[in-house]
């Protein structure tokens, strides 16, 4: 057997990240920005109004107040949207909308608030009574004071959220670059296998995997490509494979790398991947290799818990170096609640149920400890608990490493 570490350098090893992709803003959400965005539009784009009113020349406005309105003559709407607005000659006023842009010859608006008019949707009156002396300026947001072309809007290693798109397009962008979510192709393999909801009947059981894989890979920040599952022909799951590669960044299997009579992945892929035995408990049969010089592909074992395991402490490391992020994350520490048996030799994952207090502590999420089979238990799991190698017993209060995926 070989130890986590080497193993894992091994995987990192041949693991580089992807190059960044252009898509569109409405596809980029969730996703890391390789490149700043820097403004193309300003923004405001024009001179507009912050207000539904009257665009106005300040100066005709002197000296008017409450007791004292001042009537001008209205020439015409100005709606948002308009691209060829009526001016305003002195003397004059142009009814204007939020967002619409200033009038030629306007410098200030009056909310309808502080005029003769009611708000809301009426006819165009012939004129106007303003109860305010509006500073010139007023109401009005002028181009660029939010942002103008060439300043930095959203900066390199941002993971885009909503304000962070709806400010790219704001400023002019229709596509970003990003650290894109890499396509990982999914394949359960084995003849026991079958679909969910239906009776499987003697011998064979429902294909857990598949939504396994694929719901981990789209937490780790993949995009799950489903090609299975796959039953223990070799020829058919190379066939797979080939027809799906030109579409993906990254394969998963599970099942068919131990030491059986129908280990159906090492069959078609012996050529390919080196498949070793690791010190760890569950997980201890793995393979990985490139296929076509590019594509990582992570053999895993099949029993769900082990699938479960290894893709934490082996395939989402390798993802998030796909994505440009650091692979490796600290370990946390934890006390155990309870004690529990460690097989001798191998490293432990067990996973278990949290409770954070001033100091978290663990227990095993199933009383049937870590075995590989114990799937139904998976559910309540919150994290693993990683016991080292030279440990054969935790006892309750001991120190143990603690793998968290949330």
């Amino acid at each position: 057997m070989i130890t986590v570490e080497e193993y894992q350098a091994r995987v990192l090893g041949q693991v580089e990240p992807l190059a960044p992709r252009r898509v569109p803003v409405a596809e980029a959400h969730g996703l890391r920005l390789a490149q700043d965005v820097t403004a193309v539009l300003a923004v405001p784009p024009f001179d507009n109004s912050a207000m539904d009113g009257f665009a106005v020349r300040a100066a005709d406005l002197a000296g008017a107040g409450e007791d004292r309105p001042v009537a001008l003559p209205v020439d015409g709407d100005v709606p948002a949207g308009t691209t060829l607005p009526t001016p305003v000659g002195p003397g004059r006023a142009v009814r204007i909308m939020t967002g619409a842009p200033l009038p030629p010859g306007a410098d200030a608006v009056v909310p309808v608030e502080l005029s003769d008019q009611p708000p809301g949707a009426t006819a165009l009156p012939e004129q106007v009574l303003l109860r305010r002396e509006p500073a010139p300026g007023a109401h009005v947001r002028r181009r660029g004071e939010d942002v103008r072309p060439g300043d930095v809007v959203v900066g390199t290693g941002t993971v885009l959220g909503a304000t962070h798109l709806s400010a790219a397009i704001s400023a002019g962008h229709g596509e970003l670059l990003v650290h894109a979510r890499p396509r990982v192709g999914v394949l359960a393999t084995g003849d026991e296998l079958c679909p969910p909801g239906t009776d499987p009947g003697p011998g064979r059981i429902p294909d857990s995997n598949s939504m396994l894989v694929a719901g981990l890979v789209r937490e780790a920040g993949g995009q799950p490509v489903p090609l299975g599952p796959v039953g223990d022909d070799p020829e058919v799951l190379r066939a797979v494979v080939e027809a799906a590669l030109p579409g993906l960044d990254a394969l998963v299997t599970s099942g068919g790398v131990s030491v059986g009579t129908k280990d159906v992945v090492k069959a078609a892929l012996t050529d390919e991947l080196d498949f070793a035995t690791v010190a760890m408990q569950p997980g201890k049969p793995q393979g990985f290799g490139l296929l076509e010089g590019r594509v990582p592909v992570f053999a895993l074992p099949g029993n769900p818990v082990s699938v479960m395991v290894s893709f934490h402490v082996h395939v989402a490391p390798a993802l998030r170096r796909l994505l440009g992020l650091p692979a490796r994350v600290p370990l946390a520490t934890a006390r155990a609640a309870v004690g529990w048996r460690c097989p001798p030799g191998r490293r432990q994952y067990l996973p278990v149920l949290v409770d954070d207090g001033p100091v978290p502590s663990v227990r095993p999420a199933s009383a049937g400890g870590s075995g590989s089979h114990l799937v139904a238990s998976l559910a309540a799991a919150q994290a693993l608990a990683v016991v080292a190698e030279d440990i054969d017993a935790v006892a309750p209060g001991d120190e143990v490493g603690l793998l968290r995926w949330s």
